[in-house]
């Protein structure tokens, strides 16, 4: 069983930064590929982007694809979401996932994610 916990939300102007974290502890960090969704209010969850077990392999959505960046540390058990240029449409709660499946195809969807940080609020401003 693996606990995840985000970190570095906040408020932003449009146009700015922000970069979010995920601390796992209880579990083999790297053998979990691991990923970003977002919800917003009155909307369905949504992914954002994945990173696969070694960081060689990253996934995006279109809609962040060129402004977010996923990472992560194996040493540390921390995986990271680097925002720019920032959009009132990226206001939503953040949370990171962890996922145990082999396959690309697994890595887009929330319902193949065992493990669920509890979320952080991101809200941009126009």
């Amino acid at each position: 069983q693996v606990q995840l916990v985000e970190s570095g939300g906040g408020l932003v102007q449009g146009g700015g930064s922000l970069r979010l974290s995920c601390a796992a502890s209880g579990g083999t960090f790297r053998t979990y590929v691991m990923g970003w969704f977002r919800q917003a209010p009155g909307k369905e969850r949504e992914f954002v982007a994945a990173i696969s077990r070694s960081g060689g392999a990253t996934y995006y959505a279109d809609s962040v694809k060129g402004r977010f960046t996923i990472s992560r540390d194996n040493a540390k058990n921390t995986v990271y979401l680097q925002m720019n240029s920032l959009k009132p449409v990226d206001t939503a709660v953040y949370a990171c996932a962890a996922n145990t499946y082999y396959g690309t195809t697994y890595y887009l969807a929330g319902n193949y994610y065992a493990y669920w940080g509890q979320g952080t609020q991101v809200t941009v401003s126009s």
